[in-house]
């Protein structure tokens, strides 16, 4: 039984239920799972690995809710670069469905080596274009040789243009045939129990994408399964338009309709709602996962994350595709989740009479997302809309996730009066350190588990040949 102590941090971020914040802490964790916390001289004094994080902020694993992994290799595509999201999809459909299944494994490798770097231990990879001998099984093998804790969808795009969706009909699938590789992969790959590595979610892709009944079947086969459930979401207004004139209703009555709101559901984006839908997405304790950058990028809108927060929904990050992101790093999303909520303030309409709106009004100061709040989406945030207790934090019974920055770093210079806010404030950060289950897969700010520039050479080669396929 394999034990690790980490010992004597500047601090350490528990996010435990009282929010500690533990000058000189450390942890003791066997066999990855977590057995103490607290101040170091309160732990056992030897390990099988032993952890100096002197000098440095240690905060629990970051959680990313959802991603397209696949895209790393088409981001920054000079064809997309000033389109929204309808005319950005369709500028990259068939350049995903190009892709071979070692393009597919560079991808994971590069978006999952990112992630670690930045802090991440846990990703979620929304894979729903399977052509050209691509399988989901592609990502699930490269996310075990880098080693971060993995949660994938066996997703799915079935409705083509000549059935009134957005992708071409050359890029979809038969919904038999997704259904049956559904199955497949969740008796190959998905491990219920606490502490598990691989995780497996369906996920079809999107209202505009997928049938009404392939929504129904992944639905009831999830819920016969035990797995959870995930789609595109109100990302804009284009896709509220979509479902209003095809179906007669906003996004998420259309959901409702569909048996898609429950505690087993989380959607990426929900951008566009009203009151009435934050309240559904809170009596149903479905979940959202909050894309900032993305967003930003392709000028989607800005989701009402306090309004989410206030009423009880579930709410975690996600970097989102690395095509509509062109990054990779949890952390920055963080920074920029907290400052969007709080541009989010300036441009709501005023109230009554008076037509300016100040935003350092200090009867407003508590609607300001603060640093640590942005901290706490990406980590017990994330968790939650994934379905897991055993990450998230630091406290005993959890997963050995953790991460640490060194505080001697450029970027903190200035900025020690408050290091764990400065890690939001003053990011963007590489980390020093990550461990995921007890196992180091960054060390010294470098990735430990992988030959980075071999995979980076490879895949650029992949992503050539797609964007040579773009001109």
């Amino acid at each position: 039984m394999a034990t690790l102590l980490a010992r004597n941090a500047h601090v350490l971020v528990t996010m435990d239920g009282q929010r500690r914040e533990i000058a000189g802490g450390g942890l003791f964790a066997r066999d990855g799972m977590i057995e103490a916390v607290g101040p170091s001289e309160t732990l056992p004094a030897t390990a099988d690995r032993v952890i100096d994080l002197s000098g440095r902020v240690v905060l629990p694993g970051l959680v990313n809710a959802h991603h397209h992994l696949d895209q790393t290799l088409t981001r920054n595509l000079p064809a997309a670069q000033e389109r929204n999201l309808f005319r950005w999809l369709r500028a990259h459909y068939r350049l995903w469905a190009a892709r071979t299944p070692e393009a597919s494994r560079t991808a994971t490798l590069v978006g999952l080596a990112e992630l670690a770097l930045s802090g991440c231990t846990t990703a979620f990879d929304h894979a729903y274009v399977f052509r050209n001998g691509c399988r989901v099984d592609d990502q699930i093998a490269a996310a075990r040789e880098i080693g971060l804790r993995f949660m994938v969808s066996r997703g799915s795009m079935s409705l083509g243009e000549s059935r009134g969706g957005l992708p071409p009909d050359d890029c979809v699938e038969a919904e038999d045939a997704i259904l049956a590789d559904c199955e497949r992969v969740i008796a190959a790959y998905h491990d219920p129990r606490p502490g598990a590595r691989l995780q497996i979610a369906l996920a079809p892709c999107s209202p505009f994408s997928v049938s009404a009944e392939l929504m129904r079947e992944s639905a009831a086969m999830a819920r016969r399964h035990g797995v959870r459930l995930h789609t595109h979401l109100a990302e804009t207004v284009d896709e509220e338009r979509y479902t209003l004139e095809r179906f007669g209703k906003r996004p998420v009555a259309y959901m409702e309709e569909l048996g898609w709101l429950g505690p087993d559901v989380w959607f990426a984006h929900a951008v566009h709602v009203n009151a009435h839908e934050i309240a559904c997405f809170a009596g149903s304790g479905a979940g959202v996962c909050h894309c900032p950058c993305s967003n930003m990028r392709l000028a989607s809108g800005i989701a009402p994350v306090r309004a989410y927060r206030a009423a009880g929904v579930k709410v975690g990050l996600g970097v989102d595709g690395s095509a509509s992101n062109d990054g990779n790093h949890l952390l920055a999303e963080a920074r920029q989740a907290m400052l969007l909520a709080r541009l989010r303030i300036a441009l709501r309409p005023p109230e009554g009479p008076d037509t300016t709106l100040s935003t350092s009004d200090p009867s407003r100061d508590g609607e300001w997302m603060s640093a640590r709040e942005a901290l706490e989406l990406a980590t017990l945030g994330g968790a939650a809309v994934l379905g897991r207790a055993d990450i998230g934090a630091l406290e005993p019974g959890r997963c050995a996730d953790f991460f640490a920055l060194r505080l001697d770093d450029l970027a903190f210079a200035g900025g020690l009066s408050d290091p764990v806010a400065a890690t939001v404030f003053c990011g963007p950060h590489r980390a020093d350190l990550t461990v995921v289950g007890g196992e180091v897969i960054v060390a010294e700010g470098r990735l430990a588990t992988l030959d980075l520039p071999a995979v980076i050479a490879e895949h650029n080669r992949h992503a050539a040949r797609l964007a040579a396929l773009a001109q």
